[in-house]
C-alpha cells in the first residue's frame, strides 16, 4: 500500500506554496504524493522520544534537530527554490551546515534523517524517499518499525547506500554521523503496546 498521488501532473516547489495548507503533501520528482493523516499515538511517541533523546544529545553543538513538519527542499543541481521537484518532510532531520538552514526550512540534503514508519507509509519510505534521501547526499538514513521492533539503518558510502544495517530497538544504537550520539530504544520500547496480528 503506498500514498495517494494529488494528480497526474509534474510539480514544482512554487506549485506547492500554493496549495491550501490544510492538506500536506511531498514532491518527489514532481510528483505529488498526499501525505497520510494525523499519524497513531504509536508513531508520535516514537518520534517524541527520538527528537527528546537526540535534543538532550545535541544541546550545546552546532547541529541543529528538528520535527516534521519542516519542507526540505532538495535541489538535483542548482536551480531556484520555485523549480525544485522534490521537497519532503522527515518525521526527524539533523542539519549540521547552517548555509542550509532558511525560513522556508530547510535547502539541501541534512545530514541524518529518521522516518517512523507505518502500515500505509512503509513501502514509500523504504523505496522512494531512500532514493531520494541517497541521491541527495543523506549521509544516514534510519527507518523505525515500531510494529517490528526494527531499525534499518542506512549510510552513504561513496554517494550510495550500501547493504542496511538491521537491528532490533534494544539496547542502544549509535548515529554514526554524530559523535557521541545514540538512541535508547528498552524504554520506550516497553511502553509501546504489544504489536497487533
Amino acid at each position: 500500500m503506498g500514498l495517494a498521488l494529488r494528480d497526474s501532473e509534474r510539480h514544482t516547489y512554487a506549485d506547492y506554496l500554493s496549495w491550501p495548507e490544510d492538506v500536506r503533501y511531498e514532491l518527489i520528482d514532481g510528483r505529488a504524493y498526499l501525505m497520510a493523516s494525523a499519524p497513531n499515538l504509536e508513531h508520535q511517541d516514537v518520534v517524541g522520544e527520538i527528537y527528546r533523546q537526540l535534543s538532550n544529545a545535541l544541546e550545546g553543538k552546532p547541529c541543529r534537530l528538528f520535527v516534521a513538519p519542516v519542507d526540505v527542499r532538495l535541489p538535483k543541481a542548482d536551480e531556484s527554490d520555485d523549480s525544485i521537484d522534490t521537497v519532503v518532510q522527515p518525521d526527524v532531520l539533523v542539519v549540521c551546515d547552517a548555509s542550509k538552514l532558511d525560513r522556508r526550512g530547510v535547502r539541501g540534503a541534512p545530514d541524518f534523517v529518521v522516518e517512523v514508519l507505518s502500515p500505509l507509509t512503509a513501502s514509500h519510505d523504504h523505496v522512494l524517499k531512500r532514493r531520494v534521501y541517497e541521491r541527495a547526499g543523506v549521509r544516514e538514513y534510519w527507518l523505525v518499525h515500531p510494529i517490528d521492533r526494527m531499525v534499518t539503518i542506512y549510510r552513504l558510502l561513496d554517494g550510495e547506500y550500501g547493504k542496511p544495517d538491521v537491528q532490533e530497538l534494544s539496547g542502544e544504537t549509535a548515529v554514526g554521523v554524530l559523535e557521541g550520539v545514540s538512541v535508547a530504544w528498552d524504554d520506550l520500547v516497553r511502553r509501546l503496546p504489544p504489536p497487533e496480528f
